[in-house]
């Protein structure tokens, strides 16, 4: 599905494109470049304090934005990852606060989908909202997609129909975890 050598130069070139996610449709784009993800926010309208949830494919991409995780984080992701839960970590770069949006903190998720994991090591980590401007629904295929973003989206790949439930998202401390949004994982 992801082997497609366009996207993966769109995605390396800071393009963005409107995929299939291992939940939904997102609008994605390379999480390291600053004018990529600036771009997203403007066309999702999406309201510039909220982050957005990072893509990764193994724990060691955690490391691109200076996280270091402790043997509890570790033990707590080893349980929920790879899958549909999408975990805030502390942030410490001043250098990514146009990811964190001033929170302080990182959302990141690794797809429990190998395609996209391949994706993800044929780019870089990526930012995934879903693919609707801020206060509509998620586009659930990709006619739905095109109209609302057009020829702003660089690339739109097709997989017919997906609508699945929102990922879990759990702040994850030292050594404590509060889930801050119910989703298709219930975290016990």
């Amino acid at each position: 599905m992801f082997k497609d050598q366009k996207l993966i130069d769109i995605l390396n070139n800071g393009g963005i494109a409107v995929i299939p996610t291992d939940t939904i449709y997102g609008i994605v784009g390379d999480a390291l470049n600053k004018k990529t993800v600036e771009r997203i926010y403007k066309i999702k309208k999406r309201t510039p304090e909220k982050p957005l949830i990072i893509l990764i494919s193994e724990y060691t991409d955690l490391e691109k934005f200076g996280i270091l995780i402790n043997s509890y984080q570790k033990k707590f992701l080893s349980k929920y990852w790879p899958g549909p839960v999408s975990v805030a970590l502390p942030s410490k770069l001043s250098s990514l606060k146009y990811l964190d949006r001033g929170t302080g903190y990182l959302a990141f998720r690794m797809p429990n989908n190998k395609d996209l994991q391949t994706l993800i090591s044929n780019t870089r980590p990526i930012v995934a909202p879903s693919a609707n401007p801020e206060g509509e629904t998620p586009a659930s295929n990709i006619k739905m997609a095109t109209k609302y973003f057009g020829k702003k989206i660089d690339y739109y790949l097709d997989e017919g129909h997906i609508e699945s439930p929102a990922s879990t998202l759990v702040l994850l401390e030292k050594d404590k975890y509060i889930v801050l949004r119910e989703g298709v994982i219930k975290i016990k």
